[in-house]
């Protein structure tokens, strides 16, 4: 993950002066709701006009921000000319592993999306090598898609569905992986030649909401075949003592119930994630659209199937709410878009349990991302890293 966004906004002295107030200029345009220009950065920086005039040129020759033509204005003075991140330059890629599909994106430095593409295949089926494998070779075509975009790649970050610990994969229950290694450079193809990181895939999730919704505090859901979590607190991600924080498909909803991957017994995921919604909904298969379909028809077994799903989930994250004081939730993954239906049983479940529901009630909201929330989430972490040390890249490139 990259290092937390500095918290300070003012001019440094001595050897950071430079690193610094490259990442505050770039910030500041970045952040500005339009175009800024060199005397409107160095008004709301506190840095000298020619200061800015210096590090706008050096971000201009480094790829990362662009200056658009004059704006012809009435008056006296010069016309003034806006500073827009870069459409070309770098790009972050970001990659997913989930169990039943693997998907990569690219983002650039404004935020935007620029490649994207999802294949479906079952990872349970296969080792920890040939997902590397399979995964190389979607990287390869991002990589291909991003150069014929004149984009330049900055770096990748995988998210897993797992706990991730310095080179390892500690375990990822669903797809069965247990202490398994971290991709060696020559595991993944053209990526090689490019910084690589691998964290939890609903932590980036929540990063990338972080970043889609400005939400400064909240649970981010997301329900797949298993389902995991992540938390912002003001604005942060709160990954605990090891990054592992938000592993809310495993909090125990009744401790005698069904054994569950992970080794434990009764976890929320054995009564809401995908396969345990379709299999008490009596749907076969691994179609999420279809639960959708059949909910909409209002078939009562889904229905029923759906709200005690609903009903887990408000257990679980009553708890979570109660110990974090969070007062948004966002469902994220398939819960986005099964939200109608499980938020009834959810808002019932906080209305009985969470203590201060009578006077500050939990928003329950569907994820801006969805499905794509980790992998854009990941490709961002990438991005954010530019942003919080545009000279570490600039030195990269020299």
């Amino acid at each position: 993950m990259p290092p937390r966004p500095p918290r300070r906004d003012d001019p440094v002295r001595q050897r950071s002066l430079r690193d610094h107030n490259l990442a505050l200029v770039l910030r500041h345009v970045t952040a500005a709701n339009r175009p800024p220009s060199r005397a409107e950065i160095a008004a709301a920086s506190g840095l000298t006009r020619a200061t800015v005039s210096t590090i706008v040129d050096e971000l201009i020759a480094g790829g990362l921000v662009a200056e658009l033509e004059p704006v012809s204005r009435s008056g006296v003075g010069r016309p003034g000319t806006g500073i827009v991140p870069a459409g070309t330059g770098p790009a972050g890629l970001g990659m997913e592993v989930n169990v039943d599909y693997l998907a990569v994106c690219a983002v650039d430095l404004t935020g935007a999306v620029r490649h994207r593409q999802v294949r479906r295949l079952d990872q349970r089926e296969h080792s920890p090598a040939q997902t590397w494998q399979a995964l190389a070779e979607l990287a390869d075509q991002a990589l291909a898609a991003v150069a014929a975009l004149g984009l330049t790649p900055a770096g990748g970050m995988i998210a897993v569905p797992g706990l991730v610990e310095g080179d390892m994969i500690r375990i990822a229950p669903n797809l069965g992986w247990q202490q398994v290694p971290l991709p060696r450079p020559g595991d993944l193809g053209g990526l090689r030649e490019l910084p690589l990181e691998v964290a939890n895939e609903a932590t980036l999730a929540a990063l990338g909401e972080r970043h889609a919704t400005g939400l400064r505090s909240f649970l981010y859901v997301s329900g797949e075949i298993g389902i995991g979590g992540g938390i912002v607190l003001d604005g942060e991600l709160f990954g605990g003592s090891h990054g592992w924080a938000g592993e809310i498909g495993h909090v125990t909803i009744d401790p005698q119930g069904p054994d569950c991957h992970c080794g434990s017994r009764g976890c929320l995921e054995q009564y809401a994630g995908e396969e345990a919604i379709r299999a008490a909904a009596g749907l076969p298969g691994r179609d999420t659209a279809k639960l959708e379909q059949h909910a909409a028809a209002g078939e009562p077994a889904v229905l029923a199937a759906l709200d005690a799903a609903g009903s887990a989930l408000g257990v679980a994250l009553s708890s979570a709410v109660n110990l974090l004081d969070i007062t948004t939730v966002v469902l994220g993954g398939h819960y986005a878009d099964l939200i109608g239906w499980l938020s009834p049983a959810l808002e019932r479940e906080f209305a009985r349990r969470v203590i201060t529901s009578d006077w500050s009630p939990v928003r329950v909201r569907p994820s801006a991302l969805g499905a794509d929330a980790a992998m854009v989430g990941a490709a961002r972490a990438v991005v954010q890293g530019i942003l919080d040390d545009p000279a570490r890249f600039l030195a990269a490139r020299a």
